[in-house]
């Protein structure tokens, strides 16, 4: 029990104390979250990415690991979530959002922050979460806009949309810049690295002052607790049988189970509200799987500490 409170002081409450100042802070400043979300997505993150692929060393075997378990993890969801949806009775807007709500989830602004104090000693932890954001904004803006709007966008106009990811081509440099052992001069290194420390309090603030947007209805809702115990509970279960599976273990195995554990993505309330399909619900859901969050997250990485380590 010491332990497990140790986890939760030392990693989930910095993280929580940080929300709660960015809802603060938006309540008395009311900030444009559109630009503090641009600053995230266009530079600090970016940075983040490449100054963690920049200095880590993944040999191919991990990589495939990973790559295989992320296809399986997320396959998974798609299939839970799907079936669950009809068990529920959900009409076709309600299971979409419900689908998006499990299958999509909050590895940028969270899951990164969490990695960075979870595995500062160790970067390839934050590596595999950094290719972990990659493949979730791909599973978003393919199966996440398919489920809300499969008329909309083209195919082509989504793979743009990817292509144009500043994530991407920080990961794509990030890796070149390693491969070829580059040395980047401190000129450009030097603020590269403010840069990417300053990442977690800006990204983590920022969730705070989104979230405090969000309407505080009546939580008692099955689709709402459904989502949660399948995003928070039943997904990270099924990402450690298929670790079992895989037979992947320490820091790798580690780090893929801590990943599955994280909230549902502020995106899929974005794209929700975007294309005006039970936008309340879904904003709902990613409020209270922030918040159940807390308490599940701390549980998984103790639990991460007792079969990896």
């Amino acid at each position: 029990m010491h332990y497990l409170s140790m986890i939760f002081f030392q990693i989930v409450a910095p993280i929580l104390v940080l929300l709660v100042i960015g809802a603060i802070l938006q309540t008395k400043f009311k900030f444009n979250l559109k630009a503090l979300s641009q600053l995230i997505t266009y530079c600090f993150m970016p940075a983040a990415v490449f100054v963690n692929i920049y200095e880590t060393t993944i040999n191919m075997s991990v990589l495939a690991q990973v790559g295989v378990f992320i296809v399986l993890f997320i396959g998974s969801q798609m299939v839970l979530s799907h079936y669950i949806a009809k068990l529920l009775g959900l009409n076709r807007l309600e299971s979409a959002v419900f689908k998006n709500s499990v299958v999509l989830i909050n590895s940028g602004n969270y899951g990164i922050p969490v990695a960075q104090m979870v595995f500062a000693t160790q970067p390839i932890g934050v590596a595999i979460q950094v290719i972990l954001v990659i493949f979730q904004n791909m599973t978003t803006y393919t199966y996440g806009l398919y489920n809300l709007i499969s008329a909309t966008k083209s195919g082509l106009e989504i793979v743009k949309d990817f292509l144009k990811m500043p994530i991407l081509h920080a990961l794509i440099i990030g890796v070149i810049l390693n491969v070829t052992n580059f040395e980047i001069p401190q000129t450009f290194r030097i603020p590269l690295d403010h840069v990417a420390e300053g990442f977690i309090a800006v990204a983590l603030i920022t969730l705070g002052a989104q979230l405090s947007q969000i309407e505080l209805r009546t939580m008692v809702n099955k689709t709402i607790v459904t989502s949660c115990v399948t995003r928070l509970v039943i997904g990270p279960a099924v990402a450690l049988l298929i670790i079992y599976l895989l037979k992947i273990d320490g820091v790798v195995a580690q780090s893929l189970f801590i990943a599955s554990s994280f909230p549902t993505s502020r995106n899929s309330s974005s794209l929700a509200l975007e294309y005006d399909v039970e936008s309340n619900t879904a904003a709902q859901t990613v409020l209270f799987s922030t918040i159940v969050s807390c308490v599940t997250v701390t549980i998984v990485i103790y639990i991460s500490n007792i079969l990896f380590v």
